[in-house]
């Protein structure tokens, strides 16, 4: 049995997608708003700073647009910026996930805070000072009837760490899905402290804006295995089932649920509680094959977000850089994977 997404995959266009010469980009969610057009969300930094731990520190979220979901996407806002300090989201935005639903647009992100300097071009930042504020890291909202804003961004986060449990350090990397009644699940990362394995968890609410419950006291998606490793959710709802992409974050060497470090698996679930893993688990991979022919093997491909039409996935985007190795860019971009309507397997792999 093929998986459902990778069967789907068709060749990338080399110009779309989103990029900045500039800025690195990260994530990237789309919608198409009222407008017709095709609206993407993303994070951004100054690329005189640095990869490194910017996103945390020096992040904004941005909205480019294009005429097709290929792209390529122009910038033309700043949705999230800094704001006073003392809100838990005041120094640095971060992975943006757009929903629409029932006339209003809904925002989900990381937002985080911090005391003392900004760090600037070439400022080292000690690993306890990284920790301290990738410790703040919360989920936030913002609201808009329409695409073109006014963004209206809630004071609290939806979601706070639990003391004593397994996710008592943070709550961050929100996968939304909207049900047709306004039934909100939302899939989050959190551990239990530094340096402990990431896991993700469950929550659940009424509607879009919560409040939300967790689903169950215990992370989603454990493995016995404690070199088996997922992060990057992407979560929808169709055919009566939940489906999940996840990123393959397999640890010290091992061969992973696909056999490649950071491909995406595709699990589905009847209550998002309990998952399964697909038999033939791989959704993509970090090689992108282009329109004309040419692969190119990504450092990173990640964040993956699916555009669903008409209650059908028409494209992947994900965040990718090219360079030394993971996390070592040269420069990092948006890329949109066209997917296939009749499942006919495009890429010749």
């Amino acid at each position: 049995m093929t998986n459902p997404i990778f069967e789907r995959l068709m060749p990338a266009p080399a110009g779309g997608g989103y990029c900045e010469k500039d800025h690195y980009i990260w994530c990237g969610s789309c919608v198409r708003g009222e407008d017709g057009r095709y609206h993407l969300f993303a994070s951004r930094w100054s690329k005189e700073l640095g990869f490194g731990s910017n996103w945390l520190f020096n992040c904004e979220v941005v909205r480019a647009s294009s005429e097709v979901p290929e792209g390529p996407y122009k910038y033309e806002e700043t949705v999230l910026s800094r704001r006073d300090r003392s809100f838990f989201d005041g120094m640095s935005q971060h992975n943006p996930y757009i929903q629409y639903w029932n006339g209003t647009y809904y925002l989900y992100y990381m937002g985080t805070t911090y005391g003392g300097p900004i760090p600037g071009p070439g400022d080292e930042v000690p690993g306890e000072r990284q920790i301290e504020v990738w410790n703040n890291k919360r989920i936030g909202l913002a609201v808009a009837s329409s695409i073109f804003g006014p963004w209206t961004r809630r004071d609290t986060p939806l979601l706070e760490p639990r003391v004593g449990h397994w996710d008592c350090t943070v709550t961050t990397n929100p996968a939304v899905t909207i049900l047709p009644d306004g039934r909100t699940y939302m899939i989050y990362k959190s551990r239990e402290y530094a340096g402990a394995t990431l896991q993700l968890g469950i929550a659940a609410a009424d509607s879009p804006e919560g409040p939300f419950r967790r689903l169950t006291d215990d992370p989603i998606l454990g493995f016995s295995d404690p070199d088996l490793h997922v992060e990057d959710p992407f979560l929808w709802y169709s055919d009566g089932m939940f489906h999940l992409l996840i990123k393959d974050d397999s640890k010290n060497g091992s061969y992973g649920l696909t056999g490649e470090w950071g491909a995406g698996v595709y699990a589905t679930s009847e209550d998002c509680i309990e998952w399964r893993i697909h038999p033939d688990p791989k959704a993509y991979s970090r090689t992108v094959i282009w329109e004309d022919g040419t692969r190119t093997e990504m450092c990173n491909l990640e964040r993956p977000y699916l555009l669903i039409q008409n209650g059908q996935p028409t494209h992947l985007f994900a965040a990718a850089g090219t360079g030394e190795g993971p996390y070592q860019f040269e420069h990092t971009r948006s890329v949109v994977i066209p997917l296939s309507s009749d499942k006919a397997k495009k890429t010749g792999e």
